[in-house]
């Protein structure tokens, strides 16, 4: 419709708005009819405008041939263990029961925890709590004012066990709405595999996201999103393989900068984290602590996604000068980042967008604006963008190449996955061998970066537990 708009000039006359399960057959037919009538119009149009914004080879090497490899990718699936999926359910309901039984205990009364109104009415005037922010229906009770409500009964010497007990009550409810439950609902009866689709084009960035289920969501390192992971698993005799690129984003952030000490160290296989806690802290590469290597990643993403002194000053829960400090130190090593950061943005004003390796444009508008928290917006969407959609455009690259090398080789793999930098592959246990080789060669080797590309490939039989 949009398309149709800015390039044709012409009103859609048959779009549709809700649930198309409910929309009339006969109206679907119209506006199928002309669709299919609008894309023939819109293809010289849109050649035109790629051409003239200098994308067309985004489109005609990556986007274009990695359409069918998605579309392929959302018919196979992946396999679930429903079993599990209702285990992890049937827990989360019990955890709730408990958590709702002590809060109605802590309360004195029995009441509906989800409701906002009857959480007003114990915790504000039946309990007397001091109130904080207040809203068109009374005083909020949204995580940010409870957590206040907490922090001043902590204050007043009183116990915030109900604070804490609603507060979990909430996130077990999210959690099994949001994942066990949903993932049942999209189990597909007939093939039992869940059938993800994947967004082409709907990150600014470039990057693929994924929708019912939007597997981007699942937590990665907390236990309940490692149960979740685990519930994902390979078709009967098969074997999940998996491949994630190693700090791709700060080896793009390397090649763009072309700091020395960044690409030595990647070069050499040197542990950048450990190498920039080294600077922030003062001491030795050997003596580097496990918190002090934490903060140092934490500082050294800070910089990739243009976090402020005060971001990261409450993400490392430390004074804001201590935090000032550390990014400091951080631009004395790696100089060539900060002059990276400056031309970015100086030439993000001029132009009014950004770049990929791969020539993916990005428009930040917003570096021009006026209004300071907007122009700070466009100005991280500037330094992060490049390197960000640099990184989505070398893993698509990788799976085009990956899909032309399993056809010649009579498809012994199919891909099933692509989530953040990570692809997931399911094999036959013969093949995992020389399918783990072909994944690294093949990944490894997706686009020339001076600092060179590295994968972590591993094998299992859920997609959590991978050696």
């Amino acid at each position: 419709g949009d398309m149709a708009r800015n390039l044709l000039n012409v009103e859609p006359s048959h779009e549709f708005e809700g649930r198309k399960d409910t929309e009339p057959d006969e109206h679907r037919a119209q506006r199928l009819t002309e669709e299919a009538d609008l894309a023939l119009l819109l293809v010289e149009p849109a050649r035109s405008a790629m051409r003239s914004a200098g994308v067309e080879s985004v489109f005609d090497d990556i986007e274009l041939p990695l359409a069918p490899i998605l579309a392929e990718m959302e018919r196979t699936g992946i396999a679930v263990n429903v079993s599990a999926l209702k285990g992890l359910s049937d827990g989360f309901d019990q955890a709730i029961r408990d958590v709702e039984a002590v809060v109605h205990s802590l309360a004195g009364e029995k009441f509906n925890i989800a409701s906002p109104k009857q959480l007003q009415a114990v915790l504000f005037d039946k309990m007397g709590l001091k109130a904080g922010r207040k809203t068109k229906s009374g005083y909020s009770t949204d995580s940010t004012a409870l957590e206040q409500v907490a922090a001043e009964m902590v204050s007043n010497g009183q116990d915030p066990a109900i604070v804490a007990g609603i507060l979990e009550f909430r996130e077990l409810t999210k959690l099994k709405a949001t994942y066990t439950d949903a993932l049942l609902n999209l189990v597909d009866p007939n093939t039992g595999r869940v059938h993800t689709t994947f967004n082409q084009t709907v990150a600014a960035t470039g990057r693929l996201s994924s929708s019912d289920p939007n597997l981007q969501n699942i937590p990665v390192r907390t236990g309940i999103g490692r149960k979740i992971r685990r519930a994902f698993i390979p078709g009967p005799g098969k074997v999940l393989l998996s491949a994630d690129y190693s700090q791709i984003e700060l080896r793009v952030l390397a090649h763009y900068t072309e700091d020395p000490e960044l690409l030595r160290a990647f070069r050499e296989d040197e542990d950048i984290h450990r190498i920039t806690a080294s600077r922030i802290f003062g001491v030795p590469e050997d003596a580097v602590t496990p918190d002090q290597r934490r903060d140092a990643k934490t500082v050294n993403f800070a910089v990739l996604y243009g976090q402020s002194d005060f971001g990261l000053s409450a993400q490392l829960k430390i004074p804001r000068a201590e935090a000032k400090r550390y990014i400091e130190q951080y631009f004395e090593r790696f100089p060539s980042v900060k002059d990276y950061i400056a031309r970015t943005v100086v030439e993000a004003r001029e132009t009014g967008f950004v770049r990929t390796l791969s020539g993916r444009r990005r428009p930040v508008p917003e570096v021009n604006d006026r209004n300071f928290n907007i122009r700070n917006f466009g100005e991280r969407a500037a330094v992060n963008s490049p390197i960000q959609g640099t990184a989505a455009d070398i893993i698509k690259v990788a799976m085009i190449r990956l899909r032309e090398e399993l056809r010649k080789l009579g498809d012994p793999a199919v891909m099933l996955l692509q989530v953040h930098d990570e692809l997931v592959l399911e094999v036959p246990p013969e093949q995992l061998e020389s399918m783990s080789h072909l994944l690294r060669e093949v990944m490894e080797n997706a686009w020339p970066l001076n600092a060179p590309l590295k994968v972590d490939v591993k094998h299992g039989e859920n997609w959590d537990e991978m050696a």
